[in-house]
């Protein structure tokens, strides 16, 4: 089957008539009837163009030769289209290729809105992002650019042979998930004992998969159970501690890149808890000596250090308050150099918040200074330690905290060695004397 010059011509005006009407204002349906319209007038001419069947017999072998050489001399598709998966954003192509088109036409159709995008070489769609190409009047491609998500569907290709033939492609697009921010937790504050629920929603498409983690990666007590993520778009937590503190990660992936995640905190709000790991210090005249105190609260506290009589401390020369701050942790040291007999007594770390205030209290007993063990054995001149040339950093015997620390606060068991050497002599003494005295008695008979 083929079509004359003339119907040729008719066709070709009736294509061109068609891009003059893209310019007026014509609504989609009476666009999409004027287009089916000529499309059935094309189909009409083509079917008359055949000639005419005259009155005589036709042999059954002969019609049988004739409509496979016919079958054969018709478009055929070359293969089929592919189904194509895009991003969001970007360009899509859909290829078509006819073999054996000769005067037949091409069509791109979109089949679920039934609407006509292309005649031949003739876009007709007013979409300003679909435009054609072709090749060798056998390859035929459909281009979408900054593909939508209305993008997504079936495609044809048609040709108007009769009946017409056609192949469908499906255009995939994907899109990367995103957080829905209006319907998302924002960071929360909640006080201990009581629940929290965090909810994060994510679009996508395919639907996002979603799941909470702690931003720095540690484990999470959940409802009694320890795990290191949770599945799911809500996070709900009964009777919060302190523990449950920090940044949470609600993460959204749904293969497509990138993932995405949003941060949102969780502060649980108590009163004050002090703990003080020695109560009982003891420390001796001119040396330096440090208090220690550690507290939780939120929000933070406000901490601080008072004498015996309830005089608030303050840094200077002789006292030297340091606090450092790990997350609702603080940590207090109080230092007091030189110590002089005014400066033994108890001492106060307070710690005070909105939600209340706690105190402990630290005594300071005097103890006696340390002396220095007397030396029993030789040694050779340059291995001897000379003490009284001691560093000030406190190394090797000097009165620093580490050495305190490892003194005794009683004098129970000072000099040790000393008294143990000097008991040692006086009784090798009197036994040697008493030994002396029974063997004269022995020999003598006295």
């Amino acid at each position: 089957m083929f079509v004359s010059t003339q119907y040729q011509f008719f066709l070709d005006a009736i294509a061109d008539h068609l891009l003059e009407m893209e310019t007026l204002q014509v609504n989609n349906t009476v666009w999409n009837l004027m287009i089916f319209f000529c499309l059935l007038i094309t189909s009409v001419i083509i079917v008359s163009g055949n000639p005419q069947q005259t009155g005589k017999e036709v042999d059954l072998n002969a019609n049988s030769v004739n409509q496979f050489n016919h079958e054969t001399s018709m478009p055929r598709f070359a293969e089929p289209i592919p189904n194509v998966t895009v991003s969001i954003g970007r360009d899509a192509l859909l290829a078509c290729v006819v073999d054996n088109l000769r005067g037949f036409r091409v069509a791109w159709v979109r089949v679920d809105t039934q609407t006509i995008l292309s005649i031949h070489h003739n876009v007709i769609t007013q979409n300003s992002r679909i435009t054609l190409s072709y090749n060798d009047h056998r390859s035929w491609y459909l281009h979408i650019k900054d593909v939508h998500e209305e993008d997504r569907g079936w495609y044809m290709c048609q040709v108007n042979t009769d009946p017409m033939r056609s192949r469908q492609g499906y255009l995939q697009v994907v899109v990367p998930p995103s957080i829905i921010d209006k319907e998302t937790s924002t960071d929360m504050v909640v006080r201990e004992a009581s629940n929290a629920t965090l909810i994060c929603k994510a679009a996508g498409y395919p639907e996002p998969y979603v799941m909470w983690r702690r931003e720095d990666g540690d484990d999470i007590n959940y409802n009694g159970d320890t795990v290191n993520f949770i599945d799911g778009e809500v996070l709900h937590i009964t009777r919060v501690s302190r523990l449950h503190m920090g940044a949470y990660l609600c993460i959204a992936s749904n293969g497509v890149p990138p993932s995405i995640s949003k941060r949102v905190t969780l502060k649980v709000q108590f009163p004050p808890m002090l703990t003080i790991s020695n109560q009982l210090v003891g420390g001796y005249i001119g040396q330096d000596i440090k208090l220690e105190c550690h507290t939780e609260a939120f929000p933070t506290s406000i901490n601080f250090w008072t004498t015996e009589k309830g005089d608030m401390i303050v840094s200077g020369e002789k006292y030297e308050a340091i606090s450092t701050d790990s997350g609702y942790n603080k940590y207090m040291i109080l230092k007091i150099r030189k110590l002089s007999p005014q400066d033994f007594g108890s001492y106060k770390c307070v710690a005070k918040n909105s939600l209340g205030e706690t105190d402990g209290f630290i005594k300071l007993d005097q103890i006696a200074v340390p002396s220095r063990p007397m030396a029993i054995t030789e040694e050779p001149d340059d291995d001897r330690k000379d003490y009284n040339d001691g560093d000030d950093d406190g190394g090797n015997g000097g009165p620093s905290e580490t050495v305190f620390n490892s003194l005794p606060t009683d004098n129970s068991s000072l000099n040790s060695d000393a008294v143990r050497w000097s008991h040692d002599g006086i009784f090798g003494w009197l036994a040697s004397a008493g030994c002396c005295w029974m063997a004269s008695t022995l020999v003598f008979g006295r």
